[in-house]
């Protein structure tokens, strides 16, 4: 295998990207529907839903219930994923690797996700990356989220790095929508979450990639 060309900074999303976070929503909910009479959902149900955020994963897993009502239930589901963060979720397959690869070339990583700063920021330490991520941008640092291209632009701008010298990887459209309006090459993470319905090679990422461990290899990488 040839060493990886890294750019000189990748971002990555979070959840459904560097972390299989399934299974700690999976318990938010499922406590929530037992707090409610209501039997377990499967995982396989919520899974595609996981990238959406906390509304998207309400609406999964109270589809009887309307939208107003589910709206009232948000604090209690951060309050319920707050006490079970990093419980049951780890790095997908190849995430570890990819990491010390990146950090090993020179090359920095950061992350750019849509879940609230204070609950991205408290997983760090408990996945061992606080002092390794070089950036974090959470869904309310700034006054707008993906797929703004805002969030990746101050990221490289925090980096001293131009957008067109980095990379960002992510599960979903709003992902790759961001990284084109901000001139940043993009990579699809088609390992992440995704429903039934989409279409990733419509998207317009440079490239499309099914494991995180593929793209230890050089030829992988899209070139500015």
């Amino acid at each position: 295998m040839s060493r990886p060309q890294f750019p000189r900074a990748v971002l990555f999303d979070l959840d459904g990207t560097l972390l299989d976070s399934a299974p700690d929503m999976l318990a938010t909910v499922n406590g929530m529907r037992a707090a409610r009479d209501i039997p377990p959902m499967p995982l396989a149900e919520l899974r595609p839903h996981v990238s959406r955020g906390a509304r998207a994963m309400a609406a999964a897993a109270f589809p009887l219930v309307d939208a107003q009502t589910r709206e009232t239930w948000i604090p209690e589901f951060l309050e319920r994923y707050f006490a079970e963060l990093g419980r049951h979720g780890k790095p997908f397959d190849g995430v570890e690797d990819l990491l010390a690869a990146i950090e090993d070339s020179g090359s920095r990583w950061g992350i750019v996700t849509n879940k609230p700063e204070y609950l991205a920021q408290a997983l760090l330490p408990l996945l061992g990356w606080q002092t390794r991520c070089a950036v974090m941008i959470g869904g309310d640092t700034l006054p707008v989220r993906k797929p703004d291209p805002l969030p990746l632009t101050h990221a490289a701008g925090v980096l001293g790095v131009p957008p067109s010298e980095c990379v960002y990887v992510g599960d979903d459209r709003r992902d790759i929508q961001a990284a084109r309006a901000a001139d940043m090459r993009s990579i699809v993470a088609l390992w992440g979450y995704r429903l039934p319905d989409d279409k990733p090679e419509e998207w317009g990422g440079d490239a499309m990639v099914a494991t995180a461990r593929e793209l230890l290899a050089a030829d992988v990488w899209p070139q500015a």
